[in-house]
């Protein structure tokens, strides 16, 4: 069964007619496209080294925690940032609490680091936006989450 942006409806006099999807499901669906699509991009680019120089992000008390080079453990946090657009893709019920967690760390990175404080804001209100998938994806099941 196809999900389209209309269903039909009966409106208190019985009348049958078709409306627009709900705005919850237009939330949903805006808020899981880019939580599925940003991860993977800003993923991607740790490679691709297109966007920015990703390595100046990385606090130095966590450099010091990982093993091998600042670049290599952008590397690996392009990995992750890859998985987790995808987990918002197929489970975002799920993936939406990941991505919300991942950028509460990134919060904490930035903040420790003293610097890059309009961007550690920014993902704030992206933490708070995967939150608001989360609670959103919540009561859907099955095809509900693939609206």
């Amino acid at each position: 069964m196809t999900h389209l942006p209309f269903h039909a409806t009966r409106s208190a006099t019985g009348e049958a007619g078709v409306t627009r999807t709900a705005p919850a499901d237009q939330a949903f669906l805006l808020l899981r496209t880019v939580f599925a699509v940003a991860p993977v991009v800003f993923g991607l680019d740790k490679f691709l080294g297109v966007l920015t120089n990703w390595d100046k992000y990385l606090a130095p008390w966590v450099d010091r925690l990982v093993p091998g080079t600042t670049h290599q453990a952008m590397l690996a946090v392009g990995v992750v940032e890859i998985l987790a657009g995808v987990l918002v893709a197929l489970r975002p019920a799920i993936g939406a609490y990941v991505v919300a967690l991942w950028l509460a760390g990134i919060i904490v990175n930035l903040v420790s680091m003293g610097a890059y404080l309009d961007v550690a804001l920014r993902d704030f209100g992206l933490l708070v936006s995967a939150l608001a998938l989360g609670r959103l994806a919540a009561g859907r099941t099955g095809h509900d989450q693939r609206l």
